[in-house]
């Protein structure tokens, strides 16, 4: 799927208290901007047109703006995070997609839904059954796609915050996966590049408009995607990846 638009929010200082198990250390908060604005600098090189949104100091995760809402060629589904701290998250969205959208849905409780554990591929909807997502979030999501004609499938996750922690589209029916995924039954059916076990992060890579950004820092996955016949785009996020978060956390495509 081609993109057009985007919607970011820039980190607030309150990041250093964003949610995290990673274990690598406080995120420096000037060092995130600078790593922000470039990674929106990226998109709109990328031929996306982006509205940037200020940052919110009571949600330290709120720059993560892809967990608290799902976007479809259809609708936009704002979801109910599973973390307790993100659920105001959902009000400070909703504006926003209401300017874009028509159709608007949402998850309530008690089911939990974080867009992260969400990976669309060509038309069909995978859903990650994590510590953020619950089977009740994910079976009200399900039933929202139907409404649109849309399938949705589930999918355990064992390691790694969401799904999308552990696997990327990268369009021509290639996925981008750590090990667990990659010998996952649902995904034989595409090609499949595993990256290797001490490069996991870069797992979660974005494809925008043709060319596959990557977490900068990680040259074996990038030499497995050019090898491949990808155009990749290196993009620093060492200090997002200290708060759990990755590429396709800090924006939201459509």
């Amino acid at each position: 799927m081609n993109f057009t638009k985007a919607i970011v929010r820039k980190p607030s200082p309150s990041l250093e208290k964003g949610l995290t198990t990673a274990k690598l250390g406080l995120p420096v908060f000037e060092k995130a901007v600078r790593q922000h604005s470039k990674y929106v600098q990226t998109l709109k090189r990328l031929g996306l047109e982006v509205t940037e949104l200020e940052a919110s100091d009571p949600f330290p995760d709120a720059t993560f703006v892809e967990d608290v809402a799902l976007l479809t060629p259809h609708c936009a589904i704002i979801t109910n995070p599973g973390a307790p701290s993100r659920k105001g998250e959902t009000k400070l969205i909703e504006p926003i997609l209401k300017s874009f959208f028509e159709n608007v849905e949402y998850i309530s409780e008690p089911g939990t839904l974080d867009a992260g554990d969400v990976i669309e591929i060509e038309g069909e909807y995978f859903i990650g059954i994590s510590e953020r997502t619950s089977a009740k979030g994910a079976q009200q999501l399900i039933l929202i796609l139907h409404q649109y004609g849309l399938q949705g499938y589930t999918v355990p996750v064992q390691d790694g915050l969401h799904l999308k922690s552990s696997i990327s589209y990268l369009g021509n029916n290639t996925l981008l996966a750590t090990a667990d995924f990659s010998n996952h039954p649902i995904f034989q059916k595409y090609n499949i590049i595993e990256v290797n076990e001490e490069e996991t992060y870069a797992a979660n890579a974005l494809l925008i408009n043709g060319k596959v950004m990557v977490p900068r820092g990680f040259y074996h996955t990038v030499d497995q995607l050019e090898h491949a016949g990808f155009e990749v785009e290196e993009v620093a996020v060492s200090e997002f990846e200290k708060v759990d978060g990755g590429l396709s956390c800090l924006s939201l495509r459509f």
